[in-house]
């Protein structure tokens, strides 16, 4: 079955489902992917930006709920049965998808989680590998 990358705004919750081998949901989950509207004529045509554009719009989605918290944003990225991605209709935000299917932790690949709490940059986002879910919970965490 063929997968989609969808990069997601995570909270400490939905760490911590997944650290305790339930996923994350309920379903359907918001979501961006990289979606005919994101690769529109005139805009970015290259996959690697496309990709890009759809994590960006990820990581300002998860802006409000860090604020909210004091805390860090976590951006994940994961692999899902296309089948499960339905593509909404957001003119105003050309990634935005939804998942139909809880999230299961072998779907995750990677998670981005803000170098600082209260960063808003994406360049402020360090990468981790799903190998180290407890390490990115515990800088979620806080000191």
């Amino acid at each position: 079955m063929p997968l989609t990358r969808v990069y997601l705004a995570l909270t400490p919750d939905d760490l911590d489902d997944l650290a305790a081998g339930r996923p994350v949901g309920p379903a359907p989950r918001p979501a961006h992917a990289v979606t005919a509207a994101v690769g529109r004529p005139g805009l970015v045509t290259d996959e690697e930006e496309l990709e890009h554009a759809a994590w960006l719009a990820a990581a300002d989605e998860a802006v409000p709920n860090a604020r909210a918290g004091g805390r860090r944003r976590v951006i994940g990225s994961a692999d899902v049965d296309a089948a499960t991605v339905v593509h909404a209709t957001a003119p105003d935000v050309p990634s935005r998808v939804e998942v139909s299917a809880p999230l299961e932790r072998r779907r995750f690949v990677s998670f981005h989680v803000d170098e600082e709490a209260g960063a808003t940059d994406a360049a402020d986002l360090l990468w981790y590998d799903v190998t180290e879910l407890d390490d990115v919970r515990a800088l979620v965490a806080g000191p």
